[in-house]
């Protein structure tokens, strides 16, 4: 991993297929979604920083509302995790190293009010994640491809609290490990225009 005092660069992998319209620090154009992983275990020290950047995210009051439900490999609920994905996302991600289960709170903790931003605040945690796994050059791959009623009920999950996603992380392993389905679509994907997703003066 590259010590933070490093100047960043854009890596090669991803330059191939991106390239940011503006000036941006290169770790936002570094993230990417990688499947492959190699299976190894990782320490607590190695991965519990993922879930440090998550908890300066940006919330309403304060609330926080994201809570990360995680398994490592070497759990006796590992298989309850992996359990919950379907089949196309199981393939690969039996590799990781831990599975999680993002869910929010729907009520704010000083009145339990209905939240209705719960979910972009927990999708704001969930890219401090991202962003940090990917600095560290880890792998980090969100799944909706998952049961969450499954999820709910075999978690514990309360009332006031909703399942938003999964997502599986792990030590990268080199494309070639992946299945045939997966092996070519290794590779960061490209965005759409600026123009297409930002609007000045109105929606249009």
């Amino acid at each position: 991993m590259q010590e933070s005092t490093e100047r960043r660069e854009i890596r090669d992998e991803v330059a191939d297929h991106r390239e940011p319209d503006h000036e941006i620090d290169p770790l936002f154009v570094n993230r990417w979604s990688p499947r492959a992983m190699t299976g190894e275990p990782l320490e607590e020290a190695e991965y519990l920083p993922v879930f440090e950047a998550a908890r300066w995210a940006p919330s309403s009051f304060n609330n926080q509302h994201w809570r990360f439900v995680y398994a490592t490999r070497e759990d006796e609920e590992w298989e309850t995790f992996l359990d919950l994905l379907v089949e196309g996302n199981r393939a690969w991600a039996t590799d990781a190293a831990v599975l999680c289960v993002v869910v929010s709170k729907t009520t704010f903790d000083h009145n339990d009010k209905p939240v209705s931003v719960h979910s972009y605040d927990t999708g704001a945690a969930w890219q401090n994640l991202a962003l940090e796994a990917a600095r560290r050059e880890l792998a980090v791959r969100g799944m909706a491809g998952f049961d969450y009623e499954q999820a709910a009920a075999e978690l514990d999950v309360p009332e006031e609290y909703e399942v938003e996603a999964m997502f599986a992380l792990g030590e990268r392993a080199p494309p070639e490990t992946l299945g045939d389905d997966y092996r070519d679509q290794e590779q960061p994907s490209g965005r759409k225009p600026l123009e297409e997703t930002t609007h000045r003066g109105g929606f249009k």
